[in-house]
């Protein structure tokens, strides 16, 4: 399945996309595309719909963040080997761990705001992971079982923030707008190997990003059996699991975004995001 959340901000209603590209509401259903729903009991009641029989809804309506009333937005750091050797950094020997603020999560589709003062917001494509069946000191072989879908994030960073300020990434991390999630929630049965997906970015139409979840120092199982020695994980809590590389830090000299750029992404399989660029 796909699931999706659409409407204006703030109120969104759950849908799902149908085999022709079309939304069906599913209002009717579930009140969001968040908490219970996620669980592996209300996946397989949303997946035993038709989903001809759901309602249509007519015309090209906002897509929302595609999961609501995130509980924890956590995200791992320099976990793609190659992104890490463009940065200059050393192999993690663990995952590297860090939040963005949920206020940062926006629709896939939202523009991206340039925070006042910034003079170094990049860009990064990854694969977001949404929990389905919670818990704690998760065995990484049963790991993928507690997985309700996969979406696209761009893990918006404000670099000089993040890294010459003092303190600790988040500071850079979780600015308004700094998180769009979606378009769509796909179920593990429609996503595929989520260690073979590729992932790209562009900018203007130049392709900076243009990677594979290949080569991830840290698979999905191993960050979410990771986390959970560390705290529990919820169904609607979202990781984010690193980028490959082609982020505006590591181009020779670096580029940021300065305002008025149209920024596109993807990974396979999980739709697109498309952006426009403003300052605050």
């Amino acid at each position: 399945m796909k699931l999706l959340r659409y409407g204006p901000t703030g109120q969104e209603r759950p849908g799902l996309l149908d085999a022709d590209g079309r939304i069906r509401d599913l209002s009717a259903h579930v009140p969001d595309i968040a908490g219970d729903a996620l669980r592996p009991d209300g996946l397989a009641a949303l997946a035993a719909l038709d989903p001809a029989s759901l309602p249509l809804v007519e015309g090209t309506p906002r897509l929302g963040p595609c999961v609501g009333a995130v509980g924890k937005f956590i995200c791992i750091g320099l976990n793609y080997a190659d992104h890490a050797a463009e940065t200059g950094a050393a192999i993690p020997s663990e995952p590297i761990v860090f939040a963005k603020w949920t206020s940062a999560i926006t629709g896939p589709n939202d523009g991206i705001e340039i925070p006042r003062g910034s003079s170094k917001t990049d860009w990064e494509v990854e694969l977001g992971v949404v929990i389905g069946k919670g818990g704690r000191y998760i065995a990484p072989d049963y790991a993928l079982n507690h997985v309700a879908g996969y979406c696209v994030i761009n893990d918006v960073s404000e670099r000089e923030w993040q890294m010459e300020r003092g303190g600790t990434w988040d500071k850079g991390k979780g600015c308004d707008s700094f998180g769009p999630l979606g378009p769509w929630l796909v179920t593990p049965d429609e996503a595929g190997d989520p260690g073979s997906l590729r992932l790209w970015l562009e900018v203007d139409g130049h392709r900076y990003q243009d990677g594979t979840t290949a080569t991830m120092i840290f698979g999905v199982a191993e960050i979410i059996a990771y986390l959970s020695r560390f705290l529990s994980l919820q169904p609607g809590d979202v990781i984010a699991t690193g980028t490959p590389p082609g982020v505006g830090l590591g181009q020779k000299p670096p580029v940021y975004l300065k305002g008025g750029e149209v920024v596109r992404l993807g990974v396979e399989g999980l739709g697109e995001q498309l952006h426009k660029v403003r300052r605050a």
